[in-house]
């Protein structure tokens, strides 16, 4: 079965990846974040047919306790957040948790 991208953020975050061709995404105003992330972020974390979910970094403060820990912890959606500046990193963690292996790893010879 093959799965798709899902995004969820701001109209302004997620524009660009719907003009890309991204179909299933969850806008969530600024001013609604406190009140529709959680369950916009549960409803993709549901379905089936996403396989990577992509939101801002920023936006992961918004998340309450439960819901972040799900997140985290999700292999199958793995979860992918975009932004944030050098300080975010964590990318090699995200890719690592998708595909179970470390692309980076440096074996010594």
């Amino acid at each position: 079965m093959s799965q798709e991208i899902g995004v969820i953020g701001s109209p302004e975050f997620t524009t660009g990846f719907r003009l890309a061709g991204v179909r299933r995404f969850a806008s969530v105003p600024a001013d609604e974040k406190d009140e529709q992330l959680d369950s916009a972020v549960e409803e993709m974390l549901e379905d089936d047919g996403i396989g990577i979910v992509v939101m801002h970094d920023d936006d992961m403060e918004y998340l309450s306790r439960t819901v972040r820990q799900d997140v985290e912890t999700s292999v199958e959606p793995v979860l992918v957040t975009l932004g944030g500046g050098a300080a975010s990193g964590g990318l090699r963690e995200q890719i690592k948790r998708a595909i179970g292996i470390d692309l980076m790893d440096e074996e010594e010879d």
